[in-house]
């Protein structure tokens, strides 16, 4: 097609029409069914969690607030306490939903409306449980876009990748001595990877290991949400993962706490009041079991897997920094 990425969203509405742009959404159609089924297989409940809540789920993340009724309250940043309170109840939970970011970045790769497939589950012993589970939602994706979408994948030309039976996995410690070592930049002592550092880091996966799926691990717990659990042996590192896919972070998850101490705790050391997070933390006052789970932002899955550098390509109708239509 010849027409810039501002017309065809200028135009959405009869642009999706070309065979080629619907291609990309039957792909990702496809993706959502597999994700589906492959948490039904292994005994998940689907659920419906709130968009409008009194209180941010991030800390630290801007929010959208709205007028409800006279009172304040915020689009979902994302459905972690609902899913967590739910692990109560289900103990396997999942959810594909839209939510909202209203972080001012004006990039090939956030929006500030997107949507999330969540999961959460109960009873697990750390991370790699639910790295696991992760690696089976992932694979199943895919099959599910062979099996379903197969015209659309042969008209794009897209490359679908193998979902290794064990994905590998490098701590976030061992990835910065890699960087160090065979990059110009020495990122030790940094909280988090640049671009750059994934990017580095999905072709060392490539060439080592031949996957184009990589678990980033331990990451340091300043850089995570206060509800991430730490890791036993290094509590200055998480119980948590980033998976890269063809150089860019996917997906985060990670074992979350489930003792109310530890979330006043976790509260009161990153300087949170804890009277705003109270309807949350009654839930583990109630007794929670050790848990854990993880979010895929759809668009982006989509961009990977046809090699699209623009999310707004894979969204329909995107809402950005600067654009509310149509």
């Amino acid at each position: 097609m010849s027409a810039t990425l501002p017309t065809i969203l200028d135009n959405a509405p009869v642009a999706l029409r070309h065979p080629r742009l619907r291609a990309q959404f039957e792909i990702t159609a496809a993706s959502v069914t597999g994700f589906r089924a492959a948490l039904d297989g292994l005994d998940f409940t689907e659920i419906h969690t709130p968009k409008i809540v009194g209180s941010a789920t991030e800390s630290g993340a801007n929010v959208f607030g709205i007028d409800y009724f006279g009172q304040s309250a915020y689009l979902a940043q994302s459905p972690q306490f609902f899913k967590q309170a739910l692990v109560g109840v289900f103990e396997r939970v999942y959810e594909v939903g839209p939510v909202f970011r209203a972080e001012p970045h004006d990039t090939a790769r956030h929006l500030a409306q997107y949507t999330s497939l969540d999961a959460e589950l109960g009873y697990i012993t750390d991370h790699r449980e639910v790295m696991a589970v992760l690696r089976q939602a992932i694979a199943g994706m895919l099959a599910s876009v062979a099996e379903r979408a197969g015209q659309a994948v042969a008209l794009l030309e897209a490359e679908i990748p193998e979902v290794p039976d064990e994905i590998p996995a490098i701590h976030f410690v061992d990835a910065q001595e890699l960087l160090a070592k065979h990059t110009a930049e020495d990122p030790r002592g940094e909280p988090d990877l640049a671009p750059a550092h994934e990017r580095w880091l999905s072709e060392w996966a490539m060439r080592t290991y031949g996957s184009e799926f990589l678990y980033v691990t331990g990451y340091p717990m300043v850089k995570r949400p206060f509800y991430t659990h730490p890791d036993p042996a290094r509590p200055a590192s998480s119980n948590s993962f980033d998976l890269l896919f063809r150089g860019l972070e996917l997906v985060t998850g990670g074992q979350r706490l489930h003792r109310y101490s530890d979330y006043v705790s976790a509260l009161a050391a990153r300087g949170e009041d804890v009277q705003t997070y109270q309807d949350y933390l009654a839930v583990f006052a109630h007794g929670m079991p050790p848990h854990g789970g993880f979010a895929i932002g759809l668009e982006r899955w989509t961009a990977r897997l046809l090699g699209v550098s623009n999310i707004r390509q894979t969204t329909l109708f995107p809402r950005d920094l600067h654009r509310l239509n149509p």
